[in-house]
């Protein structure tokens, strides 16, 4: 990258570290952090551009419909950001297009239309996998005050967007709603490798879980 794409990614990486401070639910400055080492490591394996994935790695979150319902539409706090840095509007298109294609939606989830796309999308899913996808699976049912399991309530694995945005389900049922089904929608060759042992490693614990809750352990 240039002189100038690096004072972008570090004004980036200070914005969002910024904006997060406060947030415990899983999706704090270091979840960003993580997407955007990962996502910089898949694009160099995949030949993608390494400032657009970087700068949408960083700002995946800023308009999430969880944390700014306002403008997740709009993508408002991502382009006034960038435009606000001196970006130019091809990247700040590119980088809107991106974040409008990252979230797993249920059935309704989509395929980004870009290299630099799959590379953040996968790293952003990766972190919903392994060890830290289980810390934050409890962590955002902590902040948002679900249970952490209900045998009572079986958990939905075939849910549309509408249907998935309104269910207010266990951490648990999280996990065969949407985290379980991760490793097999990765984009990029080195998403997949990464994602079968994170996956294991969940199933893995899963079971333990559940025999630990029936009292078997």
């Amino acid at each position: 990258m240039t002189e100038m794409d690096e004072r972008l990614t570090e004004a980036a990486l200070d914005y969002v570290k910024a904006l997060f401070a406060n947030e415990y639910s899983g999706h704090d400055f270091y979840h960003t952090l993580r997407v955007y080492r990962t996502a910089v490591r898949l694009a160099q394996e995949e030949g993608a551009d390494a400032l657009v994935t970087a700068l949408a790695a960083l700002l995946h979150d800023v308009d999430d419909r969880k944390l700014s319902p306002e403008t997740c539409e709009t993508k408002a706090r991502a382009v006034a950001f960038l435009r606000e840095q001196g970006a130019d509007e091809a990247t700040i298109q590119r980088v809107v297009t991106i974040l409008g294609e990252v979230s797993f939606r249920g059935t309704d989830s989509v395929v980004p239309s870009t290299v630099e796309g799959k590379c953040v999308q996968d790293a952003d899913r990766l972190d919903a996998l392994g060890a830290i996808g289980i810390a934050r699976t409890f962590a955002y049912g902590g902040a948002h005050h679900r249970a952490m399991h209900d045998p009572e309530v079986p958990p939905e694995t075939d849910m549309d967007a509408a249907r998935y945005y309104a269910n207010e389900a266990t951490s648990i049922n999280h996990f065969y709603e949407k985290l379980l089904l991760l490793k097999d929608m990765m984009n990029t060759e080195a998403g997949k490798r990464l994602a079968e042992a994170r996956d294991r490693y969940m199933r893995e614990f899963l079971k333990e879980f559940l025999e630990e809750w029936e009292g078997n352990r």
